[in-house]
């Protein structure tokens, strides 16, 4: 069946594997333009594995991958970023020892138009302030939520219609995650930018994105509204903390009968 004409990013049936481990199995989802998606699970679920394969680092065994109607299943990165797609990696990956400014620029690489360069890097800078105050000073020095901006906003400079977001609250504090994830919000309605983000944070996810899978053991085992996904048992108990009534056997049950 063909995807709405509204759709951003379409998966169907991707597999993915390390080696002999295979990492993910048979993932569909789709985007659609403009909103946010997250996908959430437990370490080891997959869910970098879904974002690496879809920016083309790591290739597919199994499966398609399109990007805007087009077939980008396998590109190399690079042409996948010149299509509008740019992935925040988990962990920042930033370049250490340059500088904050250039390491923005890198993120323009592909770019050609420089008046449209110097707005965007006007805007991050209006996102995230701190950045400006320190775009003389190498990336490396930054603590490791001024990176995680660094990250995001290098990402805005590649111009993508779309951005993979991998765990941006990793190693934030509370209080650093609440602004990351209000700027999040910020480009997405602002500036139009999908998102898909995955975040072990699922509290924080659901309240942001539209739309949410749950990945367990490299598979899409629930899907829905982030406002239906928050009032399923199974979300309330094993991503949000919020116990269940119940026997043990009862809600072990319940799981199965709703996951399977």
């Amino acid at each position: 069946m063909s995807a709405p004409p509204d759709t951003m990013l379409d998966i169907a049936n991707l597999e993915s594997a390390y080696g002999p481990v295979k990492a993910i199995r048979g993932v569909s989802l789709r985007v659609m333009q403009g909103r946010i998606a997250t996908v959430l699970g437990s370490n080891g679920a997959g869910k970098s594995t879904i974002l690496k394969t879809i920016s083309g680092i790591l290739e597919p065994q199994k499966g398609a991958i399109h990007f805007q109607g087009e077939d980008i299943t396998g590109d190399d990165p690079s042409r996948i970023v010149r299509r509008g797609l740019s992935h925040v990696p988990e962990g920042r990956e930033v370049f250490p020892l340059l500088s904050v400014r250039d390491n923005l620029m890198m993120g323009a690489y592909t770019r050609r138009d420089r008046d449209g360069v110097v707005r965007d890097l006007e805007a991050v800078f209006a996102y995230f302030p701190i950045l400006k105050e320190r775009a003389g000073q190498d990336a490396g020095l930054l603590s490791g939520g001024q990176q995680q901006m660094l990250a995001i906003s290098r990402a805005i400079l590649a111009a993508p219609s779309m951005i993979l977001l991998d765990e941006p609250s990793l190693g934030l504090s509370p209080r650093l995650t609440k602004e990351i994830f209000e700027i999040v919000v910020r480009i997405n309605r602002e500036r139009g930018t999908t998102i898909l983000l995955v975040e072990q944070n699922a509290n924080m996810a659901l309240n942001v994105a539209d739309h949410g899978y749950v990945l367990e053991n490299g598979r899409i085992v629930m899907d829905d509204t982030c406002e239906r996904l928050r009032e399923k048992d199974d979300i309330k108990e094993f991503y949000l903390g919020m116990k269940e009534s119940g026997s043990r056997g009862e809600r072990r049950w319940k799981r199965k009968k709703t996951w399977r």
